[in-house]
């Protein structure tokens, strides 16, 4: 059930990207929206349980999640918080390098999964919320004509797999690994969310609405927090 909403959750975001992909300004709210959920598992859900093991040098793989994700973006362009104008220029073929960081940014998420049976788990609800702008701007870059072609579709079904073979694979390790990861994905959760809350806006003014968006994201969150079973 996991693995198929992990799918849909991409397959949800392609689609609204394919018939809103022009309208920069449902772009922007989903993914701050999305900024808002997601700070708000890490700091609520994923970090506490990571913290709870008690150790000590945990901290270490989560600073590595922050790095991980930057040296990521070099591959991927800032792709994961709506930066796609940059490629254009390709015809509307993604770059190797862009799809090979995303296939490892998902991959990663996936492997926390592992072993994972509760569909209400707050951080499987960090994954799927987080993918519907990824998705979006993945279907509005590489919609031609209102119609996808078959590279396209090799493209979505590629990133589609890229978290559920994390958490097949996540299956195979020793389960004490699975805080280390889930610190790691907390450190890239922590950045990802961040660039998209604290990005400069024009003229460094206060942007209401983006606040407002950043509050209903956490209050989404929140919720989830509060009715989920601990």
């Amino acid at each position: 059930m996991i693995i198929f909403l992990l799918i849909l959750s991409v397959l949800a975001g392609v689609f609204l990207g394919k018939y809103f992909g022009g309208k920069q300004k449902f772009a922007k709210n989903l993914l701050i929206l999305s900024a808002g959920f997601l700070i708000t598992i890490c700091l609520n859900d994923v970090f506490p349980e990571v913290y709870a093991e008690g150790n000590s040098n945990i901290g270490i793989f989560v600073i590595a999640g922050v790095l991980l994700q930057m040296l990521l973006e070099n591959l991927t362009k800032g792709f994961e918080h709506g930066h796609f104008h940059h490629h254009h220029e390709e015809k509307n073929i993604l770059p190797v390098a862009l799809m090979v960081g995303m296939f490892i940014h998902a991959f990663l998420e996936g492997i926390p999964l592992a072993n994972e049976t509760d569909v209400f788990n707050p951080y499987l609800m960090g994954i799927l919320f987080h993918n519907l702008p990824i998705s979006f701007v993945l279907g509005a870059f590489l919609i031609q004509k209102q119609k996808f072609t078959t590279t396209s579709w090799l493209i979505i079904a590629f990133f589609a797999i890229a978290s559920p073979l994390g958490l097949i694979t996540g299956n195979y390790f020793n389960p004490d690994f699975k805080v280390y990861f889930l610190a790691l994905v907390g450190g890239i959760f922590l950045h990802i969310s961040s660039v998209i809350i604290f990005e400069s806006n024009k003229n460094h003014n206060i942007d209401w609405w983006k606040i407002l968006m950043v509050i209903c994201g956490v209050i989404l969150a929140l919720v989830g927090h509060l009715f989920h079973d601990h």
